[in-house]
């Protein structure tokens, strides 16, 4: 009897053990395993779905095949130069940072945007945030105090993408000792010491940009890739016109979509040297939308035909 009732709490216990075991440390640290491929797998994707996405949005942008292609390329190298790492195979070292040449009005703020959110997706960067300025945002009135703005600034932007616009107003030809050069010295400096988590996009006139890249040798040996706006053909800027109305609900009338074509080709033949290209369609949109509210203001019922509608005398004024 006493041996019957031993072997029953022996089996008793067995059941128990059985049925309600706790998982062997093994057993946990090959789930956590399991878990932390499926999290890294997971990842992954989202990062390769937002790559997709942002060259997607690039792409969607009117004109710019040579920048889009541009960006294009960087990106592919940089993903199979990731591929490469992780195989242990040699990378070559390539600088990240940009010149960006082009009139005003060609996307240039736009594209650095979008490459900014690429590079945080691709890990070239930390954070990804993007901060723009230009000379006033780094240059100080006295001396010394170029230095201090710069790095702050420059501070802000560590893990992101720092974008200068007219970046020639840094080394203005014949300035002598102007204090742009301490807010040079300042950027390379930090380019040098921060190279794997700090882009530099500097843009501004073909011309100008040149000359200012040449100006010194840090600038011309860390900036080694350039990208070239071109400004808009009369197609592109009347199908950004249409863009913009579209965007803000408004509509052309059949007179008006005749005449566009004929207009933007004038516009393209008689465009000043430094054409300000989707900022001077900006301005006839929005004088459009002016002289449309000027005509409907005397009336005292609107239908949603009346305030969505463009006329031909909207956007091209009798006098």
């Amino acid at each position: 009897m006493e041996l019957d009732n031993i072997l029953m709490d022996d089996l008793n216990e067995s059941l128990n053990k059985i049925l309600f075991q706790q998982p062997s440390k093994e057993n946990v640290q090959e789930n956590e395993c399991v878990s932390e491929t499926e999290e890294s797998g997971q990842e992954s994707a989202d990062k390769t779905a937002n790559v997709e996405k942002y060259l997607d949005e690039l792409n969607s942008l009117v004109g710019l095949s040579a920048v889009k292609e541009d960006v294009n390329l960087l990106i592919h190298t940089i993903t199979i130069n990731e591929e490469r790492k992780k195989m242990n195979l040699s990378v070559p070292d390539f600088s990240k940072h940009l010149v960006f040449y082009g009139n005003p009005g060609t996307g240039k703020t736009t594209v650095a945007r979008i490459i900014a959110n690429l590079y945080k997706e691709l890990g070239v960067i930390s954070k990804g945030q993007f901060v723009e300025t230009d000379r006033s945002g780094l240059v100080a009135g006295y001396v010394g105090q170029t230095a201090i703005k710069t790095k702050e600034l420059i501070d802000s932007a560590m893990g992101g993408v720092l974008f200068i616009d007219e970046a020639y107003t840094l080394a203005p030809e014949g300035s002598g000792s102007d204090f742009g050069q301490e807010a040079i010295d300042t950027l390379l400096k930090a380019m040098e010491d921060n190279r794997n988590d700090f882009v530099v996009i500097v843009a501004g006139y073909p011309e100008l940009m040149n000359r200012f890249i040449n100006s010194n040798p840090g600038l011309n040996s860390r900036f080694n890739k350039y990208l070239y706006f071109d400004d808009y053909n009369a197609e592109e800027l009347e199908k950004i016109f249409v863009l913009m109305c579209e965007k803000y609900q408004y509509v052309l009338d059949d007179e008006l979509k005749e005449q566009l074509p004929e207009f933007f080709e004038a516009m393209v033949l008689n465009k000043p040297e430094n054409f300000a290209n989707a900022r001077e369609v900006r301005n006839i949109f929005e004088k459009a939308v002016q002289r449309q509210s000027s005509r409907l203001y005397n009336d005292k019922e609107h239908t949603n035909e009346d305030l969505t509608l463009l006329k031909s005398e909207d956007v091209f004024p009798k006098i």
